[in-house]
């Protein structure tokens, strides 16, 4: 569900006029504190989304030949109005990284079992590590 609203019209902020959509007549205090001027908002005959309160806006002539006008309300349309999507390219597909397969680590693990264990006592490989030189 869209959002709608009851008021629509333009404003100019920094040199750029752009549509302006609300729900109360507040908004216009809220647009000139904000640094907006030349705001002009009307209210509408019934809640509109913003595609349609623009079309509405064009379709009463709301900028009264003002070129400035009309081109934001014709970019604010343009801008809403869903156009055909272009079909993008499919993402080619980054293969999985692989690992090492379950054989690959089953011979490890008998490989490692394989070493033959010292044939020396706990007693003697601790005698050796206390002659150790350091």
């Amino acid at each position: 569900m869209e959002k709608t609203f009851k008021f629509a019209g333009v404003s100019t902020r920094a040199g750029v006029c752009k549509a302006r959509f609300a729900n109360d007549q507040m908004r216009v205090k809220v647009l000139a504190k904000t640094g907006s001027s030349n705001i002009d908002l009307i209210e509408l005959k019934e809640p509109m989304t913003k595609a349609a309160a623009i079309a509405f806006l064009i379709s009463i002539n709301f900028d009264n030949g003002n070129a400035t006008v009309r081109a934001a309300l014709e970019e604010g349309l343009e801008k809403r109005t869903p156009a055909a999507k272009v079909a993008r390219a499919p993402k080619a597909k980054v293969p999985a990284k692989k690992g090492p397969s379950m054989d690959a680590i089953k011979a490890k693990v008998a490989a490692t079992k394989a070493v033959p264990k010292s044939t020396l006592s706990k007693a003697e490989i601790t005698a050796q590590m206390e002659d150790a030189p350091f």
